[in-house]
C-alpha cells in the first residue's frame, strides 16, 4: 500500500497544542487515515476503495461490530509533556510504545502543576476515587495552591542542591512530587486509542488526564475523521447495557421489545447504575 498522506494531519504536524497550565500534546507522526482501515478491510475478499459514502459506512459497521484488526493499520505517535501523576495512570494503559525522558540523564526543569482555583475541591463523600463537584471557598482554595507552589519550590531547591553537591542524579531526583511535568513520546494504534480515549474521556476520570484525551481526539480527527466520527457515536455517545439491564427495559416497554413485561426489575445500587446510564444517553 503507498503511504497515506493526509492534508488536515501533515497541517498541524509538530504544532504544540496546550493541556493543562504548562503541558501540551503534539502529533509527531503518522501511518495511515481512514483509507487504511477501509483498504484493510476490504483486502479479504480483493475489493478496492469504494465511494466515499460507501467507505464511511463500512468504517461504521467495523466499529460497531467490534471488528478492531483494521484499526490496529493506523499508527499515532504523540510528544505529550504531562504532569507525573497524570502519566502514572496513562501507563496503565499498557498497549502502547513510549520513551520518556530520564531523570537519571537529564536535570528535571523546574516545571510543576498547580491546579485553577477551580479544581481546588474536596474529597467526594460518594466516589472513593474522585473530588466533589461542589466548589471550595475561594480563599481556602488559593491556601491549599499557595501551599503546592511552596512544597514544590522546596523540593526543586533540594533536588538542585543535591545535583550542584555532585549527587548522583538518579538519587537527586527521589524526592521530587508527583506534580513534576515530564515528557515522552507515545506511539499507539487507532484501535488501542479508542479504547483508551473511551476510558479516560468518561466522567468518572480524573480531570486532568480527561483534558489531554479530549486534546488528543481533536488531533486524532485530523488523521481519521471518518474513524472518529463513528467512535464518537457508537462508542462515546452510546451506553452499554447488561443482561439484566436489557431485561429492565423490556419491561418497562412493557413487552414492546419481546420479552414480557412481567412485575420486579431491578432495585438497589443495580437500578441505580441503569438509571445513570439512562440519563448520560439523554445528556448526550
Amino acid at each position: 500500500m503507498a503511504h497515506c498522506i493526509v492534508s488536515e494531519a501533515e497541517a498541524i504536524l509538530d504544532k504544540e497544542f496546550p493541556v493543562l497550565d504548562k503541558g501540551f500534546i503534539r502529533l509527531v507522526d503518522y501511518m495511515g487515515s481512514d483509507e487504511r482501515v477501509v483498504q484493510s478491510a476490504r483486502v479479504s475478499y480483493g475489493e478496492g476503495t469504494k465511494s466515499y459514502r460507501e467507505d464511511a459506512g463500512l468504517i461504521d459497521y467495523l466499529l460497531r461490530n467490534s471488528h478492531t484488526s483494521p484499526f490496529e493499520q493506523v499508527v499515532l505517535t504523540f510528544h505529550v509533556k504531562l504532569p507525573i501523576f497524570v502519566a502514572r495512570q496513562w501507563v496503565r494503559h499498557r498497549t502502547a510504545r513510549l520513551n520518556e525522558i530520564s531523570g537519571r540523564y537529564s536535570v528535571m526543569a523546574s516545571e510543576f502543576y498547580v491546579p485553577a482555583l477551580e479544581d481546588v475541591s474536596l474529597q467526594s463523600t460518594d466516589n472513593k476515587q474522585g473530588r466533589s463537584d461542589e466548589a471550595m471557598d475561594a480563599g481556602e482554595a488559593e491556601k491549599i495552591r499557595l501551599a503546592f507552589e511552596e512544597g514544590q519550590k522546596q523540593a526543586y531547591d533540594e533536588y538542585t542542591g543535591f545535583v550542584e553537591a555532585g549527587i548522583a542524579r538518579e538519587l537527586a531526583r527521589i524526592n521530587l512530587p508527583l506534580s513534576l511535568y515530564t515528557e515522552w513520546y507515545w506511539q499507539i494504534d487507532l484501535h488501542n486509542l479508542f479504547h483508551f480515549l473511551r476510558l479516560r474521556m468518561d466522567a468518572h476520570a480524573q480531570k486532568e488526564i480527561r483534558l489531554y484525551s479530549e486534546v488528543m481526539l481533536e488531533i486524532t480527527k485530523k488523521v481519521a475523521p471518518r474513524c472518529c466520527e463513528s467512535f464518537e457515536r457508537h462508542v462515546l455517545g452510546g451506553v452499554r447495557f447488561s443482561g439484566e439491564e436489557l431485561a429492565e427495559i423490556r419491561r418497562r416497554l412493557g413487552g414492546a421489545a419481546g420479552g414480557g413485561g412481567g412485575t420486579g426489575g431491578l432495585s438497589g445500587k443495580a437500578l441505580e447504575r441503569f438509571e445513570e446510564k439512562l440519563k448520560q444517553g439523554r445528556q448526550l
